[in-house]
């Protein structure tokens, strides 16, 4: 039987938000990680989540299609992405799923929604607040968030290159449309473009490229603070968190990151990893 044609993607025709989903976010695995942390802690699987800075709220959606009793929060500053992730993600869901599905036009500094078994910000999305004063009043609304014993999830990513100006390039190849049909692969780019050693102050760009040729350049900005694990572990303490710990991935023989991540203490410094880190209310 002949495989499906793989739909053409050009610069003009792409998606910026579907192709990020499929090149950046790995949400269900990173759910299975978060209800692993949360149920060796309390013995049962959380009920509620809040996702902050969610964009196109992927992973609450996600969330909420797990179970009947599941209720998700989805949290962002932007309008346009926000309704985005209303037109193609809560609006895919069963009407009765679609219900227990709050996205929230918002900023996460001002008192959040609901309380949530466990929240969430990712992709380094909290990077955005650059100074300690900033981050620690986040860090106390996300904990004022959250039930007794819950759990807050961000990851971070450091090692001798994040310091650098560099450009990484992977190859996308399994992506699919709304509809499920998949499309011609294409290249994921992701810039570091300068970085400030004295304010570590750090620009960042994500770019795509298509077989065509053509290429979708700076399809989305980042504007960030580059935070140290010490920085935001001594943080979330001062804002009342009863501890923060860290969780690192291992190596593969070809010294490729593998996806199972453990608490640690300590950690061999490389040219690049990345950490999640779970702050207990």
């Amino acid at each position: 039987m002949a495989r499906p044609r793989k739909l053409p993607l050009t610069a003009r025709r792409a998606d910026r938000h579907l192709l990020y989903e499929h090149a950046v976010q790995g949400v269900d695995i990173e759910l299975d990680f978060f209800e692993r942390v949360y149920r060796a802690r309390h013995g049962r699987r959380p009920t509620t989540f809040r996702e902050d800075f969610c964009g196109t709220a992927s992973m609450a959606c996600a969330f909420v299609r797990r179970g009947p009793e599941r209720v998700a929060w989805g949290v962002d500053l932007d309008a346009p992405t926000l309704a985005y992730g209303d037109a193609h993600h809560r609006s895919a869901l069963p009407p009765e799923t679609a219900a227990r599905l709050h996205l929230v036009h918002g900023n996460v500094l001002d008192p959040l929604p609901g309380s949530a078994d466990i929240a969430a910000a990712m992709n380094f999305s909290y990077w955005v607040f650059k100074s300690r004063d900033l981050l620690r009043r986040y860090f106390e609304r996300a904990r004022e968030g959250l039930t007794d014993g819950g759990i807050f999830y961000m990851d971070l990513y450091g090692g001798t290159g994040a310091m650098g100006v560099i450009e990484e390039r992977r190859n996308v190849n399994d992506a699919r449309d709304r509809q499920g049909r998949p499309l011609q692969s294409y290249t994921y780019i992701w810039e570091q473009a300068s970085f400030n050693p004295v304010t570590h102050d750090l620009a960042c760009h994500i770019h795509f490229g298509f077989r065509d040729g053509t290429r979708l350049r700076r399809a989305f900005r980042y504007d960030w603070r580059l935070w140290t694990l010490p920085e935001v572990r001594e943080l979330l303490l001062e804002a009342g968190f009863a501890a923060a710990d860290v969780y690192m991935h291992g190596w593969t023989k070809d010294e490729e990151a593998d996806a199972h991540y453990r608490k640690r203490v300590r950690f061999e410094n490389t040219e690049g990893w990345i950490a999640y880190l779970a702050a207990l209310a």
